[in-house]
């Protein structure tokens, strides 16, 4: 769904042990507790279907590696269920296969199933066809919602139980979650939402899952669903739990932000991330997660609305499953101190006084036994000196410092002994041979006036390209695009192509939305203007003929004529292929379409996402210009690259290129290709 066209490479050993046995999962108001043993929790969000069942083995591994305790991922409404009671739990989106991977490895699983999960991902997760359903308003204490919510939640529990992988089961599935971030938009259902929250609440508990549910930032989450907090501060934010007997947990810790198209990436520091994670631990805060731990790649048409196909690269690992220095290594540190005094900060009482103006002290002490405390400065530029039990510490600006004993600094969240590492990218392959590529593709000074409420729009007079617009993410009401038009003497035809990069994944009453073009106008220069949007009748394609012939798949390339290229071309709307062989080695496979416009590219028939590299960021750059190829979508020689270029680019200059990273922690491997 989505994109809619109208007319140092660490080594990790994968350790396979018996794997994860849960148990009784039961919480009360300090944690989790997880057959009979409280638990201090680190959780690193990863999602299936960003990656490929070859990459997820080393994903999990190096979370693992990193001191991650559980994966949590989002369930796929929208993949899973395509049709209305037709399924697909095949390839990337084999649900199952992942979460055996996670337990095979040791560690836990948090499924957010939703089924509303919003998550940068086309229409929230919602399958498209509900929106035909016959008066239906989504996530309301609406029937005709309600009825495919539930069943697809029933869906998802039922293939859990039946692979026994509940914790209850022995499995290892700890949380659940229904819902998602439900009250940002619950106040626009007036007396629809709440009835709605307390029918979702009932509704998962009443599966049976033996395991806790969780509601994301819905502080009347009714018992005994837990409400958690999203965010990057929820040690400052978090109002705490609705309930005395219920733990602080955090589902959501944004260890970057999402890019869009034109958007610059946000850049979050390891030393912001331990800070807020160490201050919720020292509020009595037990489950962390960081949200993204390894982003992925917005395959194919997945990505919502502007959304780049790269999704959270500057997290722990990056877009391609390496290592990235310091972020990760800090982390791993962090969670070790934290866990060399677990049982004292469960068990013990906690207390906290000032140390200073902006100096505050968390303890925890067991009677007889245990003492550690968080000594935290505020003072986002200068140290600190500060009188500790008749010790004196010096603290770094803006830090935390942790003492397992309650003498001895172990780590200091300020303080980063990881390593940066860069990423560097080996050329492969320049696809800059022409014989190989092949496309396929009364009124004075008059001018097309289009204002549209979809994405894009590119305008065609007489079969010839005219001119495009495009809006953006943060803009409001439609955008307007006005070109420069020749009109003959008698007939005249215009075309319009409306383009969606991406649907709104977020919001109420997003069954209402609509997009395309709102006003359509030629513009004449006395002043005349002839209005085409209600005047003059339509014609109506969705969808491009190449997509509908299917011609990115090996097997449909002989459904048309291609001709060779013998230059650089700017003409829009082209299909261009080419083959190629796969680069050696086990480095990951970039596209370096730098020199492309806007569009998307598939590989071996599977699509590696869209690419908009004409839209650029303030500082006129692309947001993206690497586009990863999964090892898996290859073969070693007589790979088939297809490209779908909408606005004009230069396909003889992009190249195949591998990636590693260099630092203390990796090992980099460079290709060098036969001149």
């Amino acid at each position: 769904m989505g994109w809619w066209l109208s007319w140092v490479v660490l080594t990790v050993a994968v350790i396979r042990d018996i794997g994860v046995r849960g148990g009784d999962v039961t919480y009360d108001g300090r944690s989790l507790i997880i057959d009979g043993q409280r638990k201090i929790l680190f959780s690193g969000s990863i999602h299936y279907p960003r990656s490929t069942p070859e990459m997820w083995p080393s994903l999990v591994a190096k979370a693992r590696e990193g001191g991650v305790d559980v994966i949590q991922t989002y369930v796929f409404w929208n993949l899973h269920e395509p049709k209305p009671g037709e399924y697909d739990f095949s390839g990337r989106n084999d649900l199952v296969r992942f979460i055996k991977e996670i337990q095979a490895q040791g560690l836990y699983v948090c499924l957010r199933i939703g089924p509303f999960i919003e998550s940068e991902w086309t229409y929230g997760g919602f399958p498209f066809w509900l929106h035909d359903v016959p008066d239906i308003v989504y996530r309301s204490d609406n029937e005709p919602f309600k009825f495919y919510m539930q069943n697809f939640t029933t869906k998802i529990v039922n293939m859990m139980k039946s692979e026994g992988l509940y914790a209850s089961q022995g499995g290892p599935i700890i949380l659940s979650q229904i819902e998602n971030e439900y009250q940002n938009v619950e106040a626009a259902f007036r007396d629809k939402g709440p009835p709605y929250v307390i029918w979702a609440a009932k509704m998962a508990v009443e599966l049976q899952t033996g395991v806790p549910w969780v509601m994301c930032k819905q502080t009347d989450a009714p018992d005994p669903v837990i409400n958690t907090c999203n965010g990057m501060r929820c040690g400052e934010t978090f109002g705490g739990p609705n309930s005395p007997t219920k733990p602080s947990l955090w589902t959501e810790n944004w260890t970057s932000f999402y890019q869009v198209y034109g958007g610059e990436p946000y850049i979050r520091s390891a030393e912001d991330i331990a800070f807020h994670v160490t201050l919720f631990i020292a509020k009595n805060g037990s489950y962390i997660n960081y949200y993204m731990f390894h982003g992925g790649t917005n395959f194919g048409r997945t990505a919502s609305a502007y959304v780049i196909t790269s999704y959270y690269d500057q997290a722990p690992l990056d877009e391609y499953g390496l290592i990235r220095q310091p972020k990760w290594g800090h982390l791993k540190e962090l969670h070790a101190a934290i866990k060399s005094c677990s049982t004292t900060i469960l068990e013990g009482v906690q207390s906290n006084f000032s140390l200073g103006q902006l100096q505050q002290a968390y303890i925890f002490e067991e009677e007889g036994a245990g003492c550690a405390a968080f000594l935290v400065n505020n003072d986002q530029k200068n140290n600190a000196t500060v009188e500790f039990r008749n010790i004196t510490f010096e603290l770094l600006p803006k830090s935390i410092s942790i003492l397992p004993d309650c003498e001895n600094i172990i780590f200091n969240t300020a303080k980063v002994n990881a390593k940066g590492n860069e990423i560097t990218r080996t050329s492969s392959q320049l696809f800059d041979d022409a014989d190989s590529f092949q496309p396929n593709s009364s009124c004075t000074e008059p001018v097309l006036h289009v204002e549209s409420l979809a994405h894009v729009a590119s305008a065609f007079v007489n079969n010839k390209y005219a001119g495009s617009a495009h809006g953006s993410k943060d803009a409001k009401g439609p955008f307007t695009m006005e070109a420069p038009i020749v009109l003959n003497d008698q007939m005249n035809n215009i075309s319009i192509l409306s383009t969606m990069v991406g649907l709104q994944d977020s919001g109420a009453f997003l069954e209402r939305k609509y997009a395309g073009l709102t006003r359509v106008e030629i513009r004449c220069a006395q002043q005349e203007i002839y209005n085409f949007t209600n005047n003059y009748e339509w014609g109506y394609q969705a969808g491009l003929s190449g997509e509908s012939l299917n011609i990115y798949m090996r097997e449909h390339l002989d459904n048309i004529e291609w001709s060779g290229v013998v230059s650089a071309t700017n003409q829009p709307l082209s299909w261009f292929k080419i083959e190629f062989d796969a680069p050696t080695g086990n480095d990951p496979v970039v596209l370096n379409l730098s020199t492309m416009g806007k569009g998307e590219a598939w590989v071996n028939g599977q699509s590696i996402g869209r690419y908009w590299l004409s839209f650029l960021t303030s500082k006129g750059q692309p947001s993206q210009t690497l586009y990863h190829i999964p090892r898996a979508f290859l073969n070693s020689s007589g790979n088939l690259l297809v490209l779908l270029e909408e606005s004009g680019g230069d396909p003889l200059h992009i190249s195949l290129d591998t990636v590693s990273r260099t630092g203390l922690q990796e090992h980099a491997s460079r290709y060098h290709p036969p001149q």
